[in-house]
Formats: C-alpha cells, structure tokens, sequence
C-alpha cells in the first residue's frame, strides 16, 4: 500500500476514472501541460492529451459554463478552479444554472460534474488564497459539498464525486496538500458521500471539524491528554459537509453532552451555527453546556496574522475547558 499525500492522491484519483470512463475529462487553468499549480493533474496531459485535460483562460465562469454544457451532453468534467478565493465569478454559473438544472428539468438533466479547489488558509497566501467560502455552497439546494482532510478520504471522496449524479464542489485543503500522508489503497475504492468519521473517540466533548482543522484538533486532544485535568476529546471529522452525517453527530453529542465546533472560516453564518442549529433542534436535553464555536474572525483574511486568524489548539482548549466547567 503506498504512502501518498493528498495531492498525489488526488491525482490517482483523476487517472484511475479517465482511465475507467472515457466521458471524464479534466479543463482549468495550467491543468495541462503545466499539471496545475499545485501539481495535481500531472502527467494527464501526457496520458490522455489535450481532448481530455484542457488547458483554459483564466476565465472561471467561462470554465464552469463550459463543464455545465460537457455534463448536459453526456460527459463528467472535472474542472479545476486554480484557488477557491477566485470561484466567484463562476457562482452565478454554479448557483443559478449547474444546481438547479437536475430540478428543473425534472430530473432529465443531472448535470453530474465535480468543481475541484484549494481552500484555507496557512500558506501565508494573503487575503486572496486563504478563504475558506464553504457556507456559501452548502446554502445552495442541488449542490453536494465535500472537504476531505486527509490522502485516503481525498482519493475515495474524489472517486465517489467523479460517479455522483449531483454536482459536486470538492474542496481540498491546500495548508496539509503535501503536510497530510498516509497509506492508500491502491486501485479503484470509494467512500460514501454523506458519511462522518470518528478520527479520535473520547467520551467527554464532541469536537466537530472539517479540512485541515481535523489536523488542528488532533493536535489539541494530544495537547488536552498531558494537561491537569486532562479532557477526553471526540473528533469527528465531517467529511461532507452537504449532505453532512447528522445521525453520527447525534449519537457523539447523546454520549458526551458538550460540543465545540471548529472551522476557519469567518464566524458569522459559517457552517458551524447551521451545526450548531441542528444540535440543538434535535439533542437539546443531551447538552450539558452551551455549543461553543472555535473560528476565523469576521474580517478579511490577514497575511502578517494568518496565525492569528486561524484556530490553533490552545483556542480549541479554551473552549473546551469552558463548556467542560460550565
């Protein structure tokens, strides 16, 4: 089983289904003979040429208007928005045509594409390749949303995305592209969208996160577990965030009664108070303290003070002692 980072396992991901099925192709910007600016479509342009990973302007409503009308007439394009920061002059496109295309035409046109982006923040990127535009998508109805955090999800999620009759935005945390390894099976495997993981159990604090938060939460439980008064953390790692695992959030909130939800994107209206609303709705006699959310600030984000803006263990462990001691 080779080790892999998350940029070579989403390259595997890529070669295996072009391989597999002729009807995917790769278009965005550098995709091609250059293997994009994360490296992450190397060597396609060389297997399968230029009919199948397209070089593009740099021109994202123009690339995702060109993969609503390749999907339309029987194709899987995968097209590569270069930083996510830079998606929203394709989101009339996404918002307006590509997820709503499936309903109004009554299901006749499915319009199944996956929209691949970096996102986040840590890369010292500055305010226009560090954002982290989640929430804007998961409030759109027709769009699948995932963000895997490590290889081995990244390159089963990619797969499972590439077959799903949804249009997905398949977002891929670029701070742990290279930093995130492990052993991935080889060959063809999926994993289900819409399904949670349990990366840490504990039994005393739900710790919910996404992308490279996963990482930051692990941290802070390995950080929690050498402290006086040592806390005993539950991180689930969402994986999907539309449709996110609400029966697996249930039942870690039902056994330890406290939650802390982190994420990098701005607090206001992020993913986490949609959590946070669902918990509550459904668990309210469960919690034995206040939902707490460990986040990015309501600001641009900084270049000098990325490391400031960005939720680091010891902002994690703050929350969790107050919710512990409430």
């Amino acid at each position: 089983m080779p080790e892999m980072n998350i940029i070579q396992a989403v390259n595997d991901a890529l070669r295996i289904e072009m391989r597999r099925d002729p009807r995917v192709v790769v278009l965005g910007e550098d995709v091609g003979r250059f293997g994009g600016v994360f490296r992450a479509t190397t060597g396609l342009y060389e297997e399968f040429g230029g009919e199948r990973c397209i070089d593009t302007p740099l021109a994202e409503s123009g690339i995702v208007g060109t993969a609503i009308g390749m999907a339309l007439y029987g194709l899987r394009p995968v097209p590569e928005i270069q930083f996510a920061d830079f998606i929203y002059p394709a989101y009339d496109q996404i918002v307006n045509e590509l997820a709503k295309m499936r309903y109004r035409s009554g299901g006749q046109y499915p319009a199944p594409l996956v929209i691949r982006t970096p996102v986040g923040g840590g890369i010292k990127g500055g305010h226009y390749h560090s954002q982290s535009p989640e929430a804007l998508f998961i409030h759109v109805p027709g769009l699948k949303v995932v963000i895997p955090s490590n290889p081995i999800d990244a390159k089963g999620l990619l797969l499972a995305s590439i077959r799903d009759e949804d249009p997905v935005i398949f977002m891929e945390p670029k701070r742990v592209y290279r930093a995130a390894r492990g052993d991935v099976p080889e060959g063809d495997y999926t994993i289900p969208i819409g399904e949670a993981k349990i990366v840490r159990e504990g039994r005393q604090v739900t710790i919910l996160a996404w992308g490279a938060m996963v990482h930051t939460c692990l941290e802070a439980a390995e950080k929690a577990s050498t402290l006086d008064g040592r806390y005993d953390l539950e991180i689930i790692d969402l994986r999907t965030l539309l449709p996110f695992d609400v029966d697996a959030i249930l039942t870690s909130v039902k056994k330890t009664g406290r939650v802390v939800i982190v994420h990098e994107a701005p607090r206001t209206c992020g993913f986490g108070a949609e959590l946070a609303a669902t918990i509550q709705e459904r668990a309210l006699l469960q919690l034995q303290a206040p939902i707490l959310r460990v986040t990015g600030f309501d600001t641009p984000f900084p270049y000098t003070l990325e490391h400031e803006y960005l939720p680091d263990a010891n902002r994690i462990l703050d929350a969790v002692a107050r919710v512990v001691n409430f």
